[in-house]
């Protein structure tokens, strides 16, 4: 018997016709969906009538777990696995499962496909020419110190964060950045409610702070301006 294979399915971060039709091909062909939630993801597996075996792979069980997938994948189980939204393993759970396959030699394939902060940067207006994704930043624990960190990066920082502490984190980065850091808020990316608010630091926060955070964000930020490049200005205008 020949092992199967392991097929990572970008799913739609908002509306959801955005997912490949190379995505609902592999769905429906998969021995095993394994799911983030199956609750969520029933929601889109029934708008593209799929029938298939269900089972959840989340954060609390995905590292207890991967083994026995392994050993299943390679008896010739082929498994599709699809997050709650956007690609799994940016930022939600992939990883563990993923090194255990490539760890036994089992065959990996990932489809190109959603996830939220590349959108959230090409129509950001900040610089695509490099940049820096971190994901969802500490909570509690060395959350200062990496803000004091990406406050010195000179590519454009991306970040996701819960609306419940976006004005907080805004806030945040002025202390490390200054108010007139530019940044964008994008928030229900591909949804009905779809928004960018571009400004300084201190524009968004006062937006945010007349207007509730409602939906998911992705927070970007410009990178801070090399010190070359300020002090050639500063020579420049000093000799007009």
């Amino acid at each position: 018997m020949s092992a199967g294979k392991l097929t990572i399915v970008p799913t739609p971060v908002g509306n959801l016709g955005d997912i490949t039709l190379r995505g609902l091909e592999t769905l429906r062909s998969a021995d095993l969906i394994l799911a983030e939630d199956t609750r969520t993801s029933l929601v889109l597996l029934k708008h593209y009538d799929i029938h298939k075996p269900l089972e959840s792979h989340h954060k609390f069980n995905e590292f207890k777990a991967s083994d026995k997938l392994v050993e299943r994948i390679a008896q010739g189980l082929n498994v599709a696995l699809i997050s709650d939204a956007g690609t799994p393993g940016i930022s939600d759970p992939g990883f563990c499962l993923i090194s255990s396959c490539i760890k036994h030699n089992i065959e990996i394939e990932c489809l190109p496909g959603a996830t939220a902060f590349v959108p959230a940067l090409v129509a950001s207006g900040l610089s695509t020419e490099s940049f820096v994704f971190e994901g969802f930043l500490p909570q509690k624990k060395g959350r200062k110190t990496k803000m004091e960190l990406l406050a010195q990066e000179e590519r454009t920082i991306i970040i996701y964060e819960s609306p419940y502490r976006v004005l907080k984190t805004l806030q945040a980065f002025v202390e490390f950045m200054g108010e007139e850091r530019r940044a964008v808020a994008c928030r229900e990316i591909s949804k009905l409610h779809q928004q960018y608010v571009r400004g300084t630091l201190k524009e968004l926060i006062d937006h945010f702070t007349e207007t509730t955070p409602r939906g998911e964000f992705v927070l970007l930020f410009a990178g801070r301006t090399p010190q070359k490049k300020i002090h050639k200005e500063e020579k420049k205008y000093s000799q007009e």
